[in-house]
């Protein structure tokens, strides 16, 4: 009889502990943080092709239910060329800071879900233009923006406590004068922990 009712209780925490873990995946209520990295295109009317940069950062998040929740992020990029010749050199760099609302779907009876978000974000270039031949003659100024942002992606729950997403995204653009936009996009890898 005690053998019977060792199994039975066994049997019972394990049950309950299973499904606790199952149910950790989709929990309301759950905050998350973690890092990514990408990549930053920018794209301006009046100009030529300007490099796409490298972009890393951290966010985080707070899930009110399965499906929805809120989200800040922190972007920045590597210094990227824009031009050089033999008198100057040019190079831009980006930060965006945004808050978005999220929606998750999670697909059925895998660990795979979809993910959209949407909110508002400060979009800001900066620019460093070297004079080769007088340092007296380099400037530096920035440009930036606030507007709606968002993005749409796919994402893994490897365990109950940790996700990876690749995700598109879009930026506010950036009036720069004389009818020039200065518009960006991305795509971003990312990977946090749930706590």
């Amino acid at each position: 009889m005690k053998m019977l009712q060792t199994t039975v209780l066994a049997l019972a925490t394990a049950s309950l502990l299973s499904v606790s873990a199952q149910a950790a995946v989709n929990y309301a209520g759950q905050p998350y943080i973690g890092a990514k990295v990408g990549q930053y295109s920018p794209d301006i009317d009046d100009a030529d092709d300007i490099d796409d940069a490298t972009s890393y950062g951290v966010y985080g998040g707070y899930k009110f239910t399965p499906e929805f929740g809120v989200e800040a992020e922190y972007l920045t990029t590597s210094d990227t060329d824009v031009f050089e010749d033999a008198v100057e050199k040019a190079e831009y760099s980006a930060d965006v800071l945004g808050l978005y609302a999220t929606y998750d779907y999670a697909f059925p009876t895998t660990a795979l879900y979809a993910k959209g978000r949407l909110g508002f974000a400060k979009n800001e270039v900066n620019v460093d233009v070297t004079n080769k031949i007088s340092s007296s003659l380099n400037e530096s100024f920035s440009e930036s923006d606030t507007g709606v942002a968002g993005g749409l992606g796919l994402g893994y729950n490897f365990t109950p406590m940790v996700s990876a997403e690749a995700m598109y995204n879009f930026y506010p653009s950036i009036d720069l004068g004389d009818g020039d936009d200065f518009d960006a996009s991305g795509v971003t890898l990312g990977a946090h922990f749930k706590f």
